[in-house]
């Protein structure tokens, strides 16, 4: 390993903390916000015609579920039922239409689920034209989407690619077969492997690659077999996620046998081997668990601290507000963020009912905008300069959020960041600990009961 963290320091930070794809997070957010609240939200950004738009649709569908998976998904094969689904996320769309009108820029469009391409070529073509016919679509706008190599194929790949894709991600997260049984899918290898070169001969600008550490089954030794084997094929980006396991939240991972998973420090050296093996590679290691290659756009933007961070993941195309549609679709729009319902039922009531379906949400405030501001920052970029608040709020970080760095001085003799007259640096060492870092700018942290929400963070 290029770093040598001992075992009793990884117990001490490898607590619940958010992942910070938003500030506040969600456990924060009131469940009295509704669709009177966002309806005010959208209405306000017409006073802002000239700001770019991000969307996002959840397409909850998947042929099977995998024992693992923390995604909002269902299993339904029901004749007819995207059709249905897509039916009513046209009233969504419409109604968000009638209060912000058509044509607003977008930079950025992400299909997530679920399984995206568990839609037929039909079902896609008229998903895609629903946002094009309400949306005007930069020359340059990242259009992407999930997709399972299980239901792929090169064909379909090249049909993504001719309907507007321009960037494709595909869920493999590990190669092992007996990692593959533990977690109930069974993905062929070579089927895998055809799907991929299928994305690379229909000329996607990115093709992405999403592993998951920590499941049940994996050790070192065949983890490091499929990295070297991602490696071989020189993905554009990998996304490497730690496995939450809460099943608490998602029943589905009951099915998960905990006894061959490794936890804590076993299961953080993983992820340090895989920050060995691509940074060895020549890839860049991106925010907590990106790697991209070093001409892509993530590691330009990393290089001249113009990353950024939103629902979506890391972005270098930020856009000042995220439209969401779908159930459980989580947008931000003029300093509201609001969640839609996350079972089918409601959403689909709602909207028949002429109601946007939102189910909970939070209007910032002044504070929070501030800690946003630098949470975020952290989280990207891996520093925190004093100057950083200074044009927009009047004053250094220093000033305004003394008494959070107050809690700084242990983690600073840790190791984990450094602090000096012109702001705050993560270290090597930190980077595998960045979110701790943030915690101490949270003031919501600590305020939630019952059962952990978040994932530990290593």
């Amino acid at each position: 390993m290029s770093l040598h963290i001992p075992a009793d320091f990884v117990e001490k930070y490898n607590k619940p903390g958010p992942r910070y794809t938003s500030y506040p997070t969600v456990p924060a957010w009131a469940p009295g916000f509704d669709q009177d609240d966002y309806r005010a939200a959208l209405t306000e950004l017409n006073d802002r015609p000239d700001d770019e738009l991000a969307l996002y649709l959840h397409l909850p569908f998947c042929a099977k579920a995998c024992h693992y998976c923390g995604c909002n998904m269902i299993v339904d094969h029901e004749k007819g039922a995207v059709d249905l689904y897509l039916d009513r996320v046209e009233k969504e769309l419409g109604l968000v239409i009638d209060l912000i009108g058509t044509g607003r820029q977008v930079a950025q469009f992400h299909w997530g689920g679920g399984t995206p391409n568990f839609l037929s070529e039909a079902q896609t073509e008229r998903a895609l034209n629903l946002f094009r016919s309400a949306f005007s679509f930069n020359d340059d706008a990242e259009v992407s989407l999930e997709i399972d190599p299980r239901i792929a194929t090169p064909e379909q790949a090249a049909f993504l690619k001719n309907a507007g894709f321009n960037r494709i991600s595909m869920g493999v997260q590990d190669f092992d077969v007996a990692v593959q049984k533990a977690i109930g899918r069974n993905q062929a290898r070579d089927r895998t492997l055809g799907v991929y070169q299928g994305c690379r001969d229909a000329g996607f600008e990115g093709v992405n690659i999403d592993l998951v550490y920590g499941l049940p089954g994996q050790t070192s030794e065949t983890f490091q077999n499929t990295l070297r084997e991602i490696i071989g094929l020189e993905p554009d980006r990998v996304a490497c996620f730690s496995y939450a396991h809460v099943p608490w939240v998602r029943p589905n991972q009951e099915k998960v046998d905990t006894t061959i998973m490794l936890e804590g420090y076993d299961k953080f050296q993983l992820f340090m081997l895989t920050v060995d093996m691509f940074q060895d590679a020549d890839y860049t290691w991106i925010g907590i668990d990106h790697f991209a290659k070093k001409d892509d756009e993530l590691s330009v933007a990393l290089a001249g601290k113009a990353l950024h961070r939103n629902f979506m993941g890391y972005a270098t195309k930020p856009a000042p507000h995220m439209l969401a549609f779908g159930m459980s679709g989580i947008g931000d729009v003029c300093d509201r963020f609001v969640q839609n319902a996350a079972e089918m039922t409601p959403w689909e009531e709602s909207l028949d009912a002429g109601r946007l379906p939102i189910v909970k949400g939070h209007q910032l405030t002044d504070d929070d905008k501030l800690r946003r501001h630098t949470i975020l920052n952290l989280m990207c970029n891996l520093e925190l300069p004093w100057s950083l608040t200074e044009e927009k709020w009047g004053a250094p970080v220093n000033e305004l959020l003394a008494d959070s760095l107050k809690a700084l001085p242990p983690l600073i003799d840790d190791g984990l960041c450094e602090m000096d007259d012109t702001g705050l640096r993560i270290t090597a060492k930190g980077r595998y600990f960045v979110r701790n870092v943030a915690m101490t700018m949270d003031a919501y942290l600590g305020k939630g009961k019952g059962k952990p929400i978040f994932s530990r963070t290593v």
